[in-house]
């Protein structure tokens, strides 16, 4: 791509997950190798399968917004908010100094309120039409966690949702690189927000054999790339990234974490739900990503892996990785956070952003925990169980969906200099 487009970088991020309530504290607790994976509290899991998730912790939304608003909106929008407060906070971005016409949102969801959809639908059957709350339509659109974001701030800049199952927070971010490298916009919330623990929800995934019933070691559940994993662990979170172009960020003297490099996307147009068997979609992210960049696979220092803990999943990014790679792959560190905070869905790729940035900048690479008996299908260097301290000059985040929608965005240590 023509270096004379701007570059894109971050200046704030924001973090809700299972192990904190911030991104300090969410990134601390991942470096701990603690999981916040346990047993369902948000309604009763008895009959299901699986009965464990990575559940958001002593979070309260009015500690965000007013009482009012907190009604009218839901758990994910909540977190999506909470998040965007955080990031714009760590941004020192003024809202009042900036034009709101040139900050874009981007704050996805993958299912919207689903906890409320599942209440709306019971009622209507259980009590028939003309009692459905008038909230129903808004709080089911995945577009609203962008939408509530711009409410609550004021932002009049372009602003949707963008929605691809498991890659929707990655691909958020991704639209928003493209949006300020096209002008549309100078700086961005972008991101993902998530709460789906809800037993319509969890039930569809068992009836597809895909989350883990080791519901007597929750924080044991999430196994990615261990040969005893059983599925994935379903959780909940947000996190929200500034983005901004490197000349709105050096005009107001911004602090900069990191730089978003390049991205990558690709469909394996395969399968509903599988990958191609031999990673080909992810593979092709993987390159597209590393040439937009203007690097090669040698110049990646970790690799944050979309690692789910499925039987299908982790043997075909491993196998993916190393087509991309070469002999690289070996000696790369690999992670996945969803062994500690379970999969957030339309979170899930900008929680791991979050932990790409700090990565960088904080020089200690989290662990994949509970990689105990390594998978033979999986034979890379997956940081098993302790954290890793070791410069991190750029991070490489994976993400890969239901359908084989792929997401790759590569994080650079910022050097003022041009690429």
């Amino acid at each position: 791509m023509s270096n004379s487009l701007p570059r894109i970088v971050i200046t704030g991020m924001g973090a809700i997950s299972p192990v904190g309530l911030n991104n300090r504290e969410t990134f601390d607790q991942l470096v701990a190798g603690r999981s916040g994976v346990g047993p369902i509290t948000q309604f009763d899991a008895s009959r299901l399968p699986s009965r464990i998730a990575g559940e958001v912790k002593n979070f309260n939304p009015t500690d965000h917004m007013d009482h009012k608003a907190a009604r009218r909106i839901g758990r994910y929008a909540h977190f999506s908010i909470a998040a965007s407060t955080e990031a714009i906070r760590d941004a020192g971005l003024n809202l009042q100094q900036t034009e709101p016409s040139r900050i874009a949102t981007l704050v996805a969801s993958a299912t919207a309120d689903f906890s409320f959809i599942e209440s709306q639908m019971f009622h209507l059957f259980q009590n028939g039409p003309g009692k459905t709350n008038p909230f129903a339509v808004p709080r089911a659109s995945t577009s609203m966690a962008a939408g509530n974001v711009a409410l609550h701030f004021g932002l009049t800049g372009p602003g949707f949702g963008v929605s691809s199952a498991c890659a929707t927070g990655s691909h958020a971010l991704a639209t928003a690189w493209m949006l300020l490298r096209a002008g549309f916009a100078d700086v961005a919330l972008a991101g993902g927000a998530e709460s789906a623990i809800t037993e319509s929800y969890l039930e569809s995934f068992c009836a597809l054999r895909a989350l883990s019933t080791r519901n007597d070691e929750p924080e044991k559940a999430s196994r990615p790339f261990d040969r005893t994993r059983d599925g994935f662990v379903m959780a909940e979170g947000a996190a929200v990234l500034v983005l901004e172009t490197l000349e709105h960020a050096r005009q107001r003297s911004a602090r900069i974490w990191a730089e978003l490099a390049g991205i990558g996307m690709s469909c394996d147009a395969h399968h509903i739900t599988a990958a191609h068997p031999d990673g080909r979609g992810a593979s092709q992210a993987m390159d597209q990503a590393l040439k937009s960049a203007g690097l090669d696979a040698s110049q990646i220092d970790y690799i944050n892996a979309h690692g789910t803990s499925t039987d299908v999943n982790d043997p075909i990014e491993t196998r993916a990785i190393k087509t991309t790679f070469g002999q690289r792959a070996y000696t790369t560190p690999i992670s996945s956070i969803k062994s500690m905070i379970g999969h957030s869905i339309g979170a899930s790729g900008a929680l791991e952003a979050v932990t790409c940035v700090n990565v960088i900048n904080r020089g200690v690479i989290p662990p994949t925990i509970n990689l105990e008996q390594p998978d033979p299908a999986c034979d890379l260097d997956y940081v098993p169980n302790q954290a890793r301290v070791q410069p991190v000059r750029t991070a490489m985040s994976n993400s890969f969906a239901f359908g084989g929608q792929n997401c790759v965005l590569i994080f650079k240590r910022f050097e003022d200099q041009p690429r």
